[in-house]
């Protein structure tokens, strides 16, 4: 088993060319209560349809690299598996956890998709854009919900 270090070191190799693709311009503040962000990013709703398929695209959010993802054959096994997750967290739970899971497990390898401010070793042309913007990380969650 690899230590957490190199599993990190892994990760960031994998995801860099995935984290790119999927910048976006415009991450706003949000506001935390205890483990979720209850209110929806930028008041958006999402769409479940769209965030299952985020959630399944090796694209930006390339969950599928870490998580195994009900319905997609080939998933990953570093992170718990996403099937029943919306059974066990709700909306605002979920929210806080795709936006900066850092805040609930500090030491995690996921990375975090909408925080931007004190992330370290960022080149230039990323710094200040989130991975995902509001509506894809609303999309995910609302995906994310229906899994019970």
């Amino acid at each position: 088993m690899q230590s957490r270090p190199a599993l990190r070191r892994a990760f960031a190799i994998l995801c860099l060319p995935a984290l790119a693709a999927g910048c976006a311009a415009g991450g706003a503040a949000v506001r935390v209560e205890g483990d979720g962000i209850p209110a929806p990013l930028r008041g958006l709703s999402g769409d479940a349809t769209r965030g299952r398929t985020l959630v399944a695209a090796r694209e930006a959010a390339n969950c599928i690299l870490c998580h195994a993802v009900p319905g997609v054959a080939i998933a990953g096994n570093l992170a718990p598996s996403l099937a029943g997750v919306g059974s066990r967290l709700d909306a605002a739970q979920l929210r806080l956890r795709v936006v900066d899971q850092r805040r609930i497990v500090p030491t995690t390898i996921m990375p975090s998709y909408y925080r931007t401010e004190g992330l370290v070793d960022v080149a230039p042309e990323y710094r200040d854009r989130p991975v995902l913007d509001a509506q894809a990380v609303e999309d995910i969650v609302a995906w994310l919900v229906t899994l019970r």
